[in-house]
């Protein structure tokens, strides 16, 4: 039930909660469409610098490392400075990367523009999930899948923003500075909403607590975001490949069984927050990770290729509100910043992302795809089982 008075707005120490709080789903949107608008780049910048698969590969690498080693030292950052110090600085800066992108001529410019990119990009993240526990404290509703549905929402538009800009006849470099622009602008917009920091009945968080190595749950709670990170990874990459060399279905058709895991992920976490507040968060945990693991076992052991659709629908709902539970259980840590310990939890979430389809590769390679899965719901069993943990 969400509470009748804002201490910390009321005296002047903040942004009314309803500012706040709209501000930070569009602060999540705004790093969805910004992340994903890279994705229609990738061949344009393939064919500009005559890379082949490999190459371009280890040119990636640098996105997800750069977003990765950012983030402990955001974390301390977001606490000495604030979190909406960090998303109003990051976030102008994440939208320059996006012309930068756009117009690399080199190797070594891909690999620097990357990089610049993933440390602004991981930058927001943390201190957007921070801002959001806080949010979500003063408010005293769940709110924290709702945020991740939005970021969902704009992974799916930016890709189909960008292209439709390229479509219209607008050459790359134009349509990325048209994105970055209207993303600066909206950045700017957010100024007000995100004013000052929130805070749990008018005492800052960050009084309470100091910077430090994370406590050992914080770490527990970050490798069960490796696990589900892990399994988005593993669909992002593998989904496809498998409907198309496992199932037979054409080249052409293949990425729909990504469109179906990314749709069905997107509408769970809109409806999370309410689940969350219905039963709780061990159970949604529990639940979460038990539909995921018989979509995993759907796609792996029944070989017609609705099932395995379906099997991708079912992964997507039970993963949507796996990482924004932990997420709101990292920051609500005792004696902890809420941005170190997120940051503590992103951070194996992101190793996660980009090892675990490597992994999965591994294991594929060794024996079969279908049992790469099947390994994949092993380790989803383990999260349901540590499911206590998110108390």
């Amino acid at each position: 039930m969400e509470t009748t008075s804002d201490p910390l707005a009321a005296s002047g120490g903040g942004a009314p909660l309803p500012a706040a709080r709209g501000a930070t789903r569009l602060i999540f949107l705004v790093s969805g469409i910004a992340m994903s608008t890279w994705a229609p780049m990738v061949p344009y910048v393939k064919v500009r610098l005559g890379l082949d698969d490999a190459q371009l590969g280890a040119a990636l690498l640098a996105f997800g490392g750069g977003s990765m080693l950012s983030m402990p030292f955001v974390g301390w950052l977001a606490h000495r400075l604030g979190n909406r110090a960090v998303i109003m600085s990051a976030g102008l800066l994440m939208c320059l990367a996006l012309p930068a992108l756009a117009q690399v001529s080199t190797v070594t410019m891909l690999v620097g523009a990357l990089l610049y990119f993933g440390v602004m990009l991981g930058a927001v993240d943390v201190a957007m999930n921070a801002y959001a526990v806080e949010v979500e404290r003063r408010s005293g509703d769940r709110l924290m899948s709702g945020f991740h549905g939005l970021f969902s929402v704009g992974g799916l538009s930016g890709a189909a923003l960008l292209s439709g800009l390229l479509a219209l006849g607008l050459a790359l470099p134009g349509a990325a500075i048209t994105i970055a622009i209207a993303l600066a602008l909206t950045v700017l917009w957010l100024r007000n909403g995100l004013r000052g920091e929130a805070s749990s009945g008018g005492v800052d968080v960050a009084e309470n607590s100091r910077p430090g190595m994370p406590p050992t749950r914080a770490w527990l709670l970050g490798l069960m975001c490796f696990v589900s990170f892990m399994a988005e990874g593993s669909m992002l990459d593998w989904s496809a490949l498998f409907l198309r060399d496992v199932r037979g279905m054409a080249s052409a058709s293949a990425g729909f069984g990504y469109a179906c895991f990314s749709v069905a992920m997107a509408a769970g976490r809109f409806s999370g927050d309410r689940l969350i507040a219905r039963h709780g968060p061990v159970w949604v945990v529990r639940m979460g990770a038990a539909v995921a693991v018989a979509g995993f076992l759907l796609v792996a052991c029944v070989p017609l290729t609705m099932t395995t659709l379906l099997g991708f629908v079912l992964i997507g709902l039970g993963a949507s509100n796996i990482v924004p539970v932990m997420f709101s259980a990292a920051g609500r840590l005792p004696g902890t910043p809420p941005a170190v310990s997120i940051a503590t939890a992103t951070t194996l979430g992101y190793v996660g992302l980009l090892s675990g389809p490597a992994l999965i590769g591994f294991v594929a390679h060794a024996s079969s795809l279908s049992v790469a899965f099947v390994a994949m719901a092993g380790l989803l069993v383990l999260v349901g089982l540590s499911a206590r943990m998110v108390r």
